[in-house]
């Protein structure tokens, strides 16, 4: 065989290696990407569990209820106490601190499923350490709604008077003044003195603001299960608190009849067979119930 004719042949056997590694390459970075994707649709368990977002779920739905000059939510706003307890189970849930029951023949909705315990580890979050211990110490575990009852402190059971978790808007508004998002002031209503908390960090609430409003319009998913979850949760929290019109004024009259049309839709699930689907966080669904 002649040396030239060796030369072209361990020229083409390389050129071909080479175009394989690369191939590789560009499928690996193809099937990173198709991940990276998919997290950033259904949220990343992982981010939630470091805690790695600047507000918690409670402390965005009460920014939305804080009037930013004023300080204080709406003497009229019977729902948001409520509302602030199911943003508490939730905030556990995404950190994997609790969790539904797995579904089952004799647990198919999400009423007979019951809160269970996943990891004693503490949050770093008062208010969150202080559920996550009740639901940890409790003989006899209870679904999420008697939950958010127990948390209220909405419950004839003098036995579980000792779940209620008190001054909770106070505490998160303190919590927001921590972070700069808020400051404190007093105010006179003739009768009484209040604290309040005026917001100062105006591009906080606006980013809250937005990522509902992104939710239902420019990121919009007509499978809530590629939803970002803490988006989702936050709509839900949101209505069920009487604060997610706070979030909608901005808009012009065409996207705001676009994302009210979107939220019935999502209010109009059948949240037992969502709760019950493969990587659905069951807690959401429950809350939202």
């Amino acid at each position: 065989m002649s040396e030239g004719l060796v030369q072209r042949r361990t020229a083409a056997a390389a050129a071909s290696a080479a175009a394989s590694s690369s191939s590789n390459q560009l499928a690996a970075a193809g099937s990173g990407a198709a991940n990276q994707l998919s997290d950033s649709r259904t949220g990343s368990f992982d981010d939630d569990e470091k805690g790695s977002f600047r507000l918690t779920l409670m402390e965005e739905v009460l920014l939305l209820g804080l009037k930013d000059r004023e300080g204080y939510t709406s003497f009229w706003n019977d729902s948001i106490s409520s509302g602030l307890r199911g943003a508490i189970l939730i905030e556990l849930a995404l950190r994997r601190r609790i969790d539904l029951e797995p579904p089952g023949a004799r647990r198919r909705t999400l009423d007979s499923r019951r809160v269970v315990c996943l990891s004693d580890r503490l949050v770093g979050d008062a208010l969150l350490d202080e559920a996550l211990r009740h639901i940890r110490e409790t003989e006899t575990p209870e679904n999420a709604e008697c939950w958010i009852q127990y948390l209220s402190g909405e419950t004839w059971n003098p036995l579980k008077l000792r779940y209620q978790l008190r001054n909770v808007r106070e505490r998160l508004a303190k919590s927001l003044v921590e972070k700069s998002v808020c400051t404190t002031e007093k105010q006179s209503f003739v009768v009484f003195d209040m604290t309040t908390h005026p917001l100062v960090d105006g591009q906080a609430k606006l980013a809250v603001i937005r990522r509902a409003q992104d939710c239902l319009l420019s990121r919009w998913q007509a499978d809530p299960q590629r939803m970002d979850r803490r988006s989702l949760a936050l709509l839900y929290l949101a209505h069920a608190s009487d604060v997610l019109e706070n979030a909608f004024g901005s808009l012009s009259d065409e996207d705001y009849l676009l994302v009210t049309g979107r939220m019935r839709q999502l209010l109009q699930l059948d949240f037992d067979a969502e709760g019950a689907k493969d990587g659905a966080c069951a807690m959401i669904w429950a809350v939202a119930k």
